[in-house]
């Protein structure tokens, strides 16, 4: 799927319609070769802008996945620390030989019910504002900077248990490609799993 035919597509009062689609998984994935990722994130930044419009009055979540982690680990005490993550980075600068032990920490912590909970908080804190706008869509992106601590068909199956398919739909930015049934991160690292998420492709595809 091209940027113009994702740009139709998110200004479609049907894709705009939360209870259209899959009654079960409401995410879906536009994948990009790596190298585009700053430009995508330039064009992220753009479509909420002209989302936004009166035109549509639609306001988009955008998500940093990477960024988002990182702040909930920095407001995440660890014993008598007040912030885990400069606890961590604290840790590995004074002791490099630490990094894989710091690495299954913060992988564990990628994964824990309590990060896909505040994500499922930044979502909800968003679709629920009472105003005149409205809240089909959040963007999530920042995908590969996640690894190695987290894949993202491990968070979207994370995040099943969370999910409300009729309530917003999650439009995943992702920096690969597929590969039959699975997809590679960066055209290299295959996942594991099948995505419980609908490839946005378009006819030639």
């Amino acid at each position: 799927m091209t940027i113009k035919e994702l740009d139709d597509l998110l200004n479609s009062p049907k894709f705009q319609d939360t209870e259209n689609g899959d009654l079960f998984y409401n995410f879906f994935i536009f994948q990009y070769p790596a190298e585009e990722e700053y430009a995508i994130r330039q064009q992220i930044k753009e479509f909420k802008a002209n989302l936004i419009r009166p035109t549509n009055y639609v306001d988009v979540l955008t998500l940093n996945l990477f960024d988002e982690f990182c702040q909930f680990l920095d407001h995440k005490k660890f014993l008598r620390h007040p912030s885990m993550l400069k606890y961590q980075l604290e840790k590995e600068k004074a002791d490099p030989s630490q990094a894989r032990n710091i690495q299954d920490t913060l992988t564990r912590n990628a994964h824990s019910a309590d990060f896909v909970q505040y994500i499922h908080q930044r979502i909800s804190s968003h679709i629920t504002q009472d105003d005149d706008y409205r809240r089909p869509f959040a963007f999530l992106y920042g995908i590969g900077s996640m690894y190695p601590y987290l894949r993202v068909n491990e968070f979207l199956a994370l995040y099943e248990d969370y999910n409300d398919t009729s309530k917003y739909k999650i439009i995943v930015f992702y920096p690969g490609k597929r590969d039959h049934n699975t997809f590679r991160l960066f055209q290299t690292l295959q996942d594991n799993n099948t995505y419980r998420a609908t490839l946005l492709l378009n006819d030639n595809e």
